[in-house]
């Protein structure tokens, strides 16, 4: 396998990726005009300037919940394995769910986890 194996599945990874733009842009119909290229707002005409500040507490509720949802990606593959792994997998992840508790218990303790 080796280092060539690599370089192929990158060539062949951009050749698809470039093949299906270019692909794209001969089969599609192009047209421009003002009306495409507007924000899309569910159909209402925007007022005022589209540069608004947002609190930055809505990202960091967004960021929360994707630590938490990846824990979830790691938790499956270990639930598939624990009876052949035995104790140290159990071991694992005990550390790992405390681990994110306590960020958890961090998180709410700094108010990230209180809707505006």
């Amino acid at each position: 396998m080796g280092i060539s194996a690599i370089i192929l599945l990158f060539v062949t990874g951009v050749a698809f990726s470039l093949g299906g733009i270019l692909i794209s842009k001969l089969v599609a119909k192009s047209s421009k005009n003002d009306v495409k290229g507007e924000p899309y707002e569910c159909g209402i005409p925007t007022e005022g300037t589209s540069w608004i500040q947002f609190n930055v507490g809505y990202y960091l509720f967004a960021l929360i919940f994707l630590v938490f949802d990846v824990e979830m990606v790691f938790m499956y593959p270990w639930a598939v394995v624990v009876k052949k792994m035995g104790m140290p997998a159990f071991i694992e992840i005990v550390i790992f769910m405390f681990i994110l508790f306590m960020g958890l218990v961090y998180a709410w303790r700094k108010g990230a986890l209180k809707w505006m």
